[in-house]
């Protein structure tokens, strides 16, 4: 069975797995660095302040991992960059690759995540799926 996913959905999908697996360090044991250019951090968290300023999310609190995606949303990339190896297993993604990678994610670890039942390990199989091109070691 395929499981029709729309932008959005994929967005979340995304979102969640950064802020699971990322930001908790989850990830770290595996020889790569989480890396993103730091002048388009900041101009993408400007970016997403101003337009939470102008909308009724005004007084809602900005999570880096908010800023990362708002990143992606405006044109940018993350890397995952392999700091053990000799950089074969170093990844860049755009916007676009979370579009058309989250179907290539198991029916059943998508349902996990939608479902509440996720945990790190749910996330890690979405990231490395987005940025390995399905792959998942």
């Amino acid at each position: 069975m395929e499981i029709k996913l729309s932008k959005e959905e994929c967005e979340e999908f995304f979102l969640n797995a950064l802020c699971n697996a990322v930001s908790t360090g989850y990830m770290d044991g595996y020889g790569i660095e989480f890396v993103y250019d730091r002048s388009q951090y900041k101009a993408s968290r400007d970016h997403l302040v101003q337009s939470m300023e102008n909308s009724e999310m005004m007084n809602t609190a900005v999570c880096t991992e908010d800023i990362w995606m708002q990143m992606l949303r405006d044109g940018g990339s993350l890397t995952f960059e392999d700091i053990e190896g000799e950089g074969d297993m170093t990844r860049t993604i755009t916007m676009e690759d979370v579009y058309e990678r989250m179907p290539m994610v198991s029916n059943r670890t998508l349902m996990e995540m939608a479902n509440g039942e996720d945990d790190a390990s749910t996330a890690d199989i979405i990231l490395q799926t987005i940025f390995f091109e399905g792959v998942v070691f």
